[in-house]
């Protein structure tokens, strides 16, 4: 819940934020899901970043982090080694087409020089975010990049960093905005409310630097994902303009239950901080993330889980997305991937058509009536790892009963016992495709929980490969957590260039390999 492009920094908020003590404490949960989705220009990365294209021998596949998940920032190195490469080539041909058309013999000379100068540097260093002194983290209840997870006599045992605050120790009024600037606690249950919701996140929330993909969250699923049971109206926290009562910034907050370990701890998932565009230089970010901590705080939860593309004291995990290319063609056109070397779009085609029907017997939508023994499949499988989400089977229906354009769930049913042994679940996250002459969605299948015991997990994800191409999605995103190493190479996914760092805030634990985690965050 999920890894953006102009998005503010994370320490450049906190640090400009006065974080009361009676907000609490959870500002540095709410400043980390500042990394997701604020906008403003200094740029900090989510798990959704700056839109380039990528070639992988493997698939073809690539793109825009803001789109599906890539983590990249700034083309790879072949790319960059390409674009010099061919300005180079245009100098030798004596400058057509480049900026040395009509130059003197010596200047295009000195011009051929540094074309080369530039192809021999060496890379530059890659910064050690260890080092970077993060002044707003080093108050808040998170793990630092000095400590050690050992035992509680050394007072850095697993677990809660700070203990629960009393409400008398917590504020009961809202945080003061700038004049021109009201509260407003979201019903998504209202038309107008959720369509001002969607317009707000449509329009300023994460799209690529070059400005030509921009996610396109529907209405179906901001109800899908802010109104899980237990949600609350008051953590759908919004700043709307006195005057016109046009919403201008969002950040939510959603219950749920995370297993660590062998403990259960409720806490919340911090998404969809967005403040507009025009108001960006308001500094409405870190008023707030302070204001959703303490709404979450005076309902006495004091631990959360977020995800970020930038680093920050201390990830529990970092986790890489693979992406899966199901229409390449459209993808090159819309510049979202290219083609690779030495590969036509014929052959590219060819290697990655899929099969018209899945091959698993017994595999089906799933329906309510399968919700009791579906359930229990996954929690079983979720046992496996570290860190994984507790669905009761309240929380398992909403999550993951079929949803149209939202949520696609199936079942193998065993057709000998009708038990239900494996298990395939994704989520639809388009994109708007801006300014193109042909096409004006690009349609993502996000994978979520699966579970195979019946076949192999390769085989049961290469159904899901068919079942998404069938429902006409463009490309496949996977995270490599939970046991999805097994079938993302064989599969023809391609690795992104970035990782999606796991964080909890108020919580100790140890680093974690990506394939001990079990969360899935939108």
């Amino acid at each position: 819940m999920a890894d953006t492009p102009v998005e503010a920094s994370v320490d450049e908020q906190a640090n400009n934020a006065t974080v009361d003590d009676s907000v609490g404490g959870m500002s540095a949960t709410v400043a980390g899901a500042a990394a997701m989705s604020d906008g403003s220009a200094s740029a900090a990365k989510k798990k959704k970043k700056k839109k380039k294209k990528k070639s992988t021998e493997s698939s073809g596949a690539g793109g825009d982090d803001s789109v599906a998940g890539t983590d990249k920032q700034g083309g790879t190195d072949d790319e960059k080694s390409v674009n010099v490469n061919r300005e180079l080539a245009q100098l030798l041909r004596g400058g057509a087409g480049s900026d040395a058309s009509g130059q003197s013999s010596v200047e295009l000379q000195k011009l051929i020089a540094a074309k080369i100068n530039q192809l021999q540097a060496p890379p530059p260093p890659t910064e050690d975010p260890t080092t970077k002194d993060h002044k707003f983290w080093k108050t808040q209840p998170v793990p630092q990049w000095t400590d050690e997870t050992g035992d509680a006599d050394d007072g850095n045992a697993e677990g809660p960093l700070e203990a629960d605050k009393e409400q008398s120790e917590l504020r009961q009024t809202p945080l003061n905005l700038p004049a021109g600037f009201e509260w407003y606690s979201l019903n998504l249950d209202d038309t107008g409310d959720l369509d001002a919701l969607y317009k707000l996140l449509n329009e300023n929330y994460v799209e690529d630097d070059d400005n030509m993909f921009r996610f396109d969250y529907s209405r179906e699923f901001l109800v899908w994902a802010l109104q899980p049971p237990g949600w609350k109206q008051v953590w759908h926290c919004g700043v709307r303009g006195t005057k016109n009562k046009n919403l201008l910034g969002f950040i939510s907050a959603v219950p749920a239950t995370l297993r660590m370990r062998e403990h259960s701890q409720k806490l919340v998932e911090i998404n969809f901080l967005c403040v507009h565009k025009k108001l960006r230089t308001k500094r409405l970010a870190p008023v707030l993330i302070q204001e959703i901590t303490r709404r979450v705080n005076c309902e006495g939860l004091f631990q959360a889980v977020y995800t970020a593309g930038v680093v920050l004291p201390r990830p529990v995990a970092k986790c890489r997305y693979w992406h899966r290319s199901l229409d390449p063609k459209k993808l090159i056109d819309v510049r979202f991937s290219y083609l690779p070397r030495d590969m036509t779009m014929a052959k590219l085609i060819r290697k990655l058509r899929v099969p018209s029907e899945p091959a698993t017997p017994g595999l089906r939508p799933m329906v309510a009536d399968d919700v009791p023994k579906a359930s229990a499949l996954v929690r079983s499988y979720l046992a496996k790892f570290t860190m994984a989400p507790v669905f009761d089977e309240e929380d398992f229906a909403h999550w993951l009963l079929p949803r149209p354009n939202v949520i696609n769930t199936y079942v193998v049913e065993s057709p000998s016992t009708h038990e239900i042994t494996d298990f395939i679940s994704f989520y639809t996250l388009p994109s708007t495709i801006v300014n193109h002459p042909r096409h004006k969605q690009l349609k993502a299948a996000y994978c979520f929980y699966n579970v195979a015991t019946s076949t192999t997990l390769t085989k049961l994800m290469r159904d899901a490969l068919i079942l998404a191409t069938n429902e006409r999605f463009d490309v496949f995103n996977a995270l490599d957590l939970m046991h999805n190493s097994e079938f993302l190479e064989e599969l023809h996914f391609g690795g992104g260039d970035g990782n999606l760092q796991y964080y909890l805030y108020n919580y100790r634990l140890a680093q974690a390999p990506s394939n001990e985690i079990g969360l899935v965050l939108l």
